[in-house]
C-alpha cells in the first residue's frame, strides 16, 4: 500500500514478517535516482513511533526506510523483548533486504535518529558496519534510562520486575558496542547539548569511547536559549538534515578529496520494487471496515461527525482525509470503533478513507464514507431565549442522550499523579466505549466491561504540569453523553517532552 506525501513523493508501508518478530516500516524512493539510503529511526513521542516522518525529511534525496519503534502498544529501543535479541535481528534483517533490494551496501547507507533514535543509529551504525551515522542526544545507559522514565518499555524490554542484572546489560550495550566495534572509520556525527538534563549522564562519560574513531564528529550545542531534551532534539533537527543532506551527496565534512553526486538516474527499481510487493501491508483476506456512521452518501445534521463502525479482528482502524491523516481509534473486543474529533467539519463535500489494521500490523483494503456537511441555519446559530440550544449538550446540535457523563475514580480531582506514563479508571454504565480528549485532541478511547468498568493508560510520556482530560461515553448504537472533566498535575515527568501518539 502506498500514499503519496505533501512534497508528491510516494510512501510505500510494509511489513518485515521474516524474523521472529514483524517489523513494520515505511519507504519512499530516491529522488533523482540517488544511490543512498537513509534508516530513520523513531524518537521519543514520535507520531505511531515513526521517527521524524511530518515531512521534514521530504527534500531528502536519497531513499529513505522509516522504522516503526511499536511492539505490544510500547517501545523497544529495536533491541530486546524480555532480553529476546531476535527482535534486533528482525530488525537488521529488514534494513539489510531493504539495502540488497536496492544494490547498496553498508557503504551506502546513513544511520539517522535523535534521542532513543539517535541511540539506535550508533548502534546499529557501529555494530553492523554502516558508514554513516548522524545520531542527536542519544542515551548510552539505555537500561537505566527506561527503568526510570519509561516503565512499560522497561518490562516490555528486561521482564516483569526489571531485574537489576538485566539493566546492567542493557546500559552496557551501546557503551560496549562503540567500546569494541572494528567500524573504525565509520563518520559519525554525534550532536549534544549541556542544556539537556541527559547530557551528563547519558553522553558526556562515554565521549572517550570514540577517541580512535578517525572520522567522530562532536557537535556541542551550547544555546542558553534551548533547556531541556524535548527542546534540544528540536533545536538539533536543522543540523542533523544539513548532514544528512551533505552525506547523501557523497560530502563528508573533512578534509580531503570526497565524491559528490551518486545519482543514476536510469537505474532499474525492479528489486525493491519486487522487495515492497512481497512485504505490502496489504492483506486482501483481511476484511475492510464497515462505517455505520456518518450514513454514506448522506448529509449529516449538523457540522460536528460522529465516526463510528465495525472491524472484526482488527485492533484498529485508521482515517485519512486528502492524504491527510486524521486518526487511528482502537477496535475493541466487540469488533466496534468509534470516533468524534470534537470539532466542526467545514461545509461541503467530504471523502474519508480507511483502513484496519490487525495485531501482527497487516492492512485490511480500503473504505470510503463520502458525506456533506450543510451550512448552519440562520435558526441554528442564533441562540433561542433562555440560553443556547446546546446547553447542557455535548455538542452544539446534538441531540440529547439519557446515557450518563462516564465517571472518572482515577485520578482524583488535583491529585498529582507520578509520570511520565498516566492511566484513568472509573466506570460508565450502559456504555460500550468511553473517549478522551485534551484541549479538543483526541487522546484514544477504551472499551467498556460488562460491569460498566472502563481503565485507560495513555502509553506515551506526559509532560509536567496541569492537565484537563474530557472523557465522554459512547453507547452500542454510536450515541454520545455528555462530557465530564478531571484536572490533574503530572510530575516527575520528563521535562521538555510533549504528549507522543496525538492524532490530528
Amino acid at each position: 500500500m502506498s500514499d503519496t506525501a505533501a512534497a508528491g513523493r510516494r510512501i510505500f508501508t510494509g511489513v518485515e514478517a521474516s524474523g521472529k518478530f514483524p517489523i513494520e516500516y515505511r519507504f519512499t524512493h530516491a529522488r533523482n535516482g540517488n544511490r543512498r539510503l537513509m534508516v530513520v529511526f523513531a524518537n521519543l513521542n514520535a507520531p505511531e513511533e515513526y521517527g521524524w516522518g511530518n515531512g521534514v525529511l521530504d527534500r531528502t534525496r536519497s531513499n529513505i526506510l522509516w522504522i516503526r519503534d511499536k511492539f505490544d502498544g510500547v517501545n523497544s529501543y529495536y533491541l530486546c523483548k524480555e532480553m529476546d535479541f531476535s527482535l534486533e535481528e528482525s530488525v537488521i534483517g529488514l534494513i539489510s533486504r531493504v539495502m540488497h533490494a536496492l544494490d547498496l551496501t553498508p557503504a551506502d547507507c546513513i544511520m539517522f535518529g535523535s534521542s532513543k533514535g539517535g541511540t539506535a543509529a550508533l548502534y546499529y551504525g557501529l555494530k553492523y558496519g554502516f558508514r554513516d551515522i548522524v545520531a542527536s542526544v542519544p542515551q548510552f545507559e539505555i537500561g537505566s534510562f527506561v527503568k526510570e522514565h519509561m516503565k512499560p518499555t522497561a518490562r516490555f524490554m528486561m521482564g516483569e520486575g526489571v531485574p537489576e542484572h538485566n539493566v546492567g546489560i542493557i546500559d552496557a550495550l551501546l557503551p560496549e558496542t562503540v567500546w569494541r566495534s572494528g567500524n573504525r572509520d565509520a563518520n559519525i556525527y554525534l550532536i549534544s547539548s549541556p542544556q539537556d538534563e541527559q547530557y551528563r549522564q547519558h553522553v558526556e562519560p562515554y565521549l572517550g569511547h570514540f577517541r580512535d574513531y578517525s572520522n567522530f564528529n562532536f557537535i556541542y550545542n551550547d544555546s542558553p536559549l534551548i533547556a531541556g531534551h524535548g527542546k534540544v532534539t528540536l533545536r538539533n533537527l536543522p543540523v542533523m538534515l544539513g548532514l544528512a543532506n551533505l552525506l547523501v551527496d557523497g560530502v563528508t565534512p573533512r578534509i580531503g578529496t570526497i565524491r559528490n553526486g551518486y545519482e543514476e538516474p536510469d537505474r532499474g527499481t525492479a528489486g525493491i520494487d519486487d522487495y515492497l510487493r512481497s512485504t505490502s501491508r496489504l492483506k486482501d483476506t483481511f476484511a475492510a471496515p464497515q462505517v455505520h456512521a456518518p450514513v454514506q452518501g448522506g448529509t449529516t445534521p449538523g457540522r460536528t461527525v460522529l465516526f463510528a463502525g465495525s472491524a472484526p479482528g482488527a485492533v484498529r482502524v485508521s482515517l485519512w482525509e486528502n492524504g491527510k491523516f486524521l486518526t487511528s481509534p482502537q477496535v475493541g473486543p466487540d469488533g466496534n470503533w468509534s470516533w468524534d474529533p470534537g470539532r466542526d467539519w467545514a461545509v461541503g463535500k467530504h471523502v474519508v478513507r480507511l483502513f484496519a489494521v490487525d495485531p501482527a500490523g497487516f492492512h485490511s483494503p480500503r473504505t470510503e464514507v463520502v458525506f456533506t456537511v450543510p451550512p448552519r441555519s440562520p435558526a441554528a446559530a442564533a441562540p433561542a431565549s433562555g440560553g443556547p440550544p446546546s446547553a447542557g449538550l455535548p455538542f452544539p446540535g446534538r441531540t440529547p442522550t439519557a446515557l450518563p457523563a462516564p465517571v472518572v475514580s482515577v485520578p482524583a480531582p488535583g491529585q498529582q499523579v507520578s509520570g511520565p506514563v498516566i492511566g484513568l479508571m472509573g466506570y460508565a454504565q450502559g456504555a460500550a466505549h468511553v473517549g478522551f480528549t485534551e484541549d479538543g485532541m483526541p487522546l484514544g478511547m477504551t472499551p467498556v466491561a460488562p460491569d460498566g468498568g472502563w481503565s485507560w493508560e495513555s502509553g506515551w510520556s506526559w509532560m509536567d504540569g496541569q492537565h484537563t482530560v474530557e472523557c465522554y461515553a459512547v453507547d452500542p448504537n454510536g450515541t454520545e453523553s455528555p462530557r465530564s472533566a478531571v484536572t490533574f498535575g503530572v510530575v516527575n515527568a520528563l521535562d521538555g517532552l510533549t504528549p507522543g501518539y496525538r492524532p490530528a
